[in-house]
């Protein structure tokens, strides 16, 4: 099993760079996106999306599911 590249907090990852990093789909980046649970900006005259990588790992932390035992 291939080992998923660690998420750099100063890297900037497009759409499609974060999700392989996450291991989910582009329409899960997204969603993730337009319902606010990871933040990202386009600059002015521009159609691409950037994403943080410490905006990722922000996520992932305020996303943490405790186990149910």
């Amino acid at each position: 099993m291939r080992e998923k590249p660690a998420i750099e907090p100063n890297a900037i990852y497009s759409r499609e760079e974060a999700a392989a990093v996450l291991g989910v789909s582009l329409t899960t980046i997204k969603r993730l996106i337009t319902q606010g649970h990871l933040m990202a900006s386009r600059p002015n005259g521009t159609r691409r999306v950037l994403i943080r990588g410490s905006y990722i790992l922000k996520m992932l932390d305020q996303n943490v599911m405790e186990s149910q035992a």
